[in-house]
């Protein structure tokens, strides 16, 4: 089976290595080594290993190559900054929805803004918003994402205090069908800021009822009686 061309490159950068070390009577036995390995020609395959990773000038021209170096080669951008732009926008203003939900409701959106005057796009833009993949959303706006996420904080620290005095029971032992059995939170409304005072809802759900009390409390400490 004929090598792919990243095994040829691997197999290259080896053997000129060896290449360049050897003598004279064993570069003809590493060559036709090469040679069987790769399928070049004998006269090619020797130029690849004597040349392999140095500069090369190419006659009559100011220009250089390193030989055996490859650059992948980089795409112009589809999606230019005033696409980026107008995506940023868009989500913000309907609330930073995923790829998978923003994609479809783009053009049903646009439209509508550019009929109120809340966005300005050119027929380029428009049409490429209208034509943009999920992927290509999330791809575009991660680096958004990734400045504008909020830490999720908890305030409650374990400890045995409360499992030594109230019975509680693990999934296993719940019977879901029967009242009685709660899932209890304390929620913090400090908007993402714990500095200063705010308040919490300490909120308990009945599992079978799905009845739900909720108490405001200043602080923690404060006693509660549901």
């Amino acid at each position: 089976m004929a090598l792919t061309m990243r095994e040829k490159q691997a197999v290259t950068k080896e053997t000129a290595k060896r290449y360049r070390r050897a003598t004279k009577k064993e570069r003809g036995q590493i060559l036709d080594e090469f040679v069987t390995l790769t399928g070049y020609n004998r006269s090619y395959a020797s130029y690849v290993l004597r040349c392999f990773d140095k500069r090369i000038s190419i006659p009559g021209t100011n220009i250089a190559v390193v030989f055996g170096k490859t650059k992948r080669r980089q795409r112009p951008k589809y999606y230019d900054e005033k696409v980026q732009s107008a995506l940023e926008f868009i989500w913000h203003l309907l609330d930073q929805p995923c790829g998978k939900r923003l994609a479809p409701y783009l053009k049903e959106i646009i439209p509508v803004l550019e009929r109120f005057s809340e966005i300005c796009l050119d027929e380029e833009t428009r049409d490429k918003l209208f034509k943009i993949s999920a992927p290509t959303i999330d791809r575009m706006l991660g680096p958004v994402k990734k400045k504008e996420r909020l830490k999720p904080k908890s305030y409650t620290k374990p400890g045995s205090l409360l499992k030594s005095q109230i019975p509680i029971r693990t999934f296993s032992d719940w019977n879901e069908a029967k009242p009685g059995f709660l899932e209890i939170d304390l929620v913090a409304h400090d908007g993402g800021d714990a500095s200063g005072e705010f308040c919490q809802t300490l909120d308990a759900t009945d599992i079978a009822t799905c009845w739900t009390e909720t108490v405001a409390v200043r602080n923690k400490a404060e006693e509660v009686g549901l």
